[in-house]
């Protein structure tokens, strides 16, 4: 008995990790375009609950995605365009375990700031332009390069990666995420513009009130803490 428990850990011991970094869990059929009712848009929370439309009434536009052909809106503080792609906005991709996006950045500093994706590892394809990007490990190390238009770079799940165009033109960066919900954390909005008491911010980072004044500011209004007691 004993022997047979040290064999079950053991077995335990090899699976487990191996199944805690798996991505979105395997399909199990062909494909799901979710059905959210008449006129209603899909929903990602959503997702697990809504059934499948009958394959004999979906064609191929339910499998053909028209939103990236056109740069999404500008910020004027960082020259940064995004367009995201999930089920929510194409809902072909629902169980096929992956989605996509572009980024623009516009000529000389368009910078896409440092953001992580909790739940996917991506991809990005230089489609445009000259690119200055990388991604920190957790152990602080930077690991960074100028990608050339037609190269690629990985950025591991949950790892911190930006862009940054440093080209004379505008750059286009194709996306493409491991996971129908990568999720995205914006580490300057999430730092200062999530309502985090000032006291912790201004200790945390050696900054003053009116220079935290001003970083609010800029991302965003301070938002009530859910959690906080």
């Amino acid at each position: 008995m004993a022997h047979r428990r040290r064999c079950l850990l053991l077995l335990l011991a090899v699976l487990l990790p191996a199944m805690a970094a798996r991505g979105d869990p395997d399909a199990v059929q062909d494909f799901c375009v979710p059905d959210a009712g008449r006129g209603l848009p899909v929903e990602l929370a959503m997702l697990p609950a809504y059934p499948c439309r009958s394959p004999a009434n979906l064609t191929a536009g339910d499998f053909a995605f028209s939103g990236v052909r056109a740069a999404g809106n500008f910020s004027p503080e960082t020259g940064f365009a995004g367009v995201s792609v999930t089920p929510a906005q194409f809902p072909g991709l629902h169980t096929l375990g992956m989605s996509f996006a572009r980024a623009d950045l516009s000529a000389a500093g368009g910078v896409n700031p440092p953001h992580y994706h909790p739940r996917a590892t991506e991809t990005a394809l230089v489609l445009a332009g000259r690119v200055y990007a990388g991604f920190v490990d957790s152990g602080g190390r930077l690991f960074a390069k100028v990608l050339e238009q037609g190269e690629v770079m990985v950025f591991p799940r949950a790892m911190v990666h930006f862009q940054l165009n440093v080209g004379d033109t505008p750059a286009t960066v194709y996306g493409a995420f491991n996971s129908e919900n990568p999720g995205i954390v914006r580490i300057p909005a999430t730092v200062f513009g999530s309502g985090i008491r000032e006291a912790v911010l201004e200790r945390a980072f050696g900054l003053t009130p009116a220079e935290l004044r001003r970083l609010e500011k800029r991302f965003g209004p301070p938002k009530k803490a859910e959690m906080e007691d």
